[in-house]
């Protein structure tokens, strides 16, 4: 059994949003699509307290981009972004939803920040999402979303550590880039670790040759 993934396709990471992914609204006409090839499809939320440890106005005297010390953690500072309850934090409406089997919350504790969709960056607490993959039977999982060098990277991270067959649709995702270099590391990292990086039309030509992915 296959699923597909859907990582953090929200406002406020839409360009003009709080944190905006360049080019970030190009993925979801492509998205929409996808889907239609999948019968389980589930989507992770970045879910914040309205004071969270990402964000620089937590802290006196940061900016976005500095680099604190929190749980342990390296923790890039970001501007406040999905913030529970607000504009920001909902799904981009253009993104189809009907067919979605579930939504897992990231970024809940207000003491760590969860960049992944399996488990906070400490891995300490997990959200649910692996036992609900196991759960189904899912072998196989395809990634798609926001951001390629950062939520993407880790959920993909994560789902091969967990032992799933993990692929992501390279040309269903973009990056921050804070760095220019950013998102070409974060690909050669994920291929490296395992995860398989596949364009969108592999998918569309596997299914109108085997008749469905899931």
């Amino acid at each position: 059994m296959h699923a597909l993934i859907l990582v953090d396709i929200q406002n406020d990471f839409m360009p003009g949003g709080a944190l905006g992914v360049p080019q970030g609204n190009e993925i979801v006409p492509l998205v929409n699509h996808l889907q239609t090839l999948f019968r389980i499809i589930i989507a992770t939320k970045d879910w914040h307290p309205t004071i969270h440890s990402s964000f620089a106005s937590s802290y006196p005297n940061k900016q976005p981009g500095d680099i604190v010390k929190n749980e342990g953690l390296d923790q890039i500072l970001w501007p406040a972004h999905c913030v529970q309850g607000t504009f920001g934090a909902d799904f981009v409406a253009e993104l189809q939803q009907n067919r979605w089997s579930r939504v897992f919350l990231k970024g809940t504790s207000q003491s760590i920040d969860s960049y992944s969709g399996f488990y906070d960056n400490g891995n300490r607490r997990a959200t649910g999402l692996g036992d609900y993959l196991d759960s189904k039977g899912i072998k196989r999982v395809y990634i798609v979303g926001l951001a390629t060098d950062y939520c993407v990277k880790y959920t993909a991270l994560d789902a091969v550590l967990l032992g799933f067959d993990t692929f992501v649709v390279t040309d269903a995702c973009r990056g921050v880039n804070l760095n220019p270099e950013d998102v070409g590391m974060a690909l050669g990292g994920m291929d490296n670790a395992g995860v398989k990086l596949v364009e969108s039309y592999e998918l569309i030509e596997k299914y109108a040759a085997d008749g469905q992915l899931s």
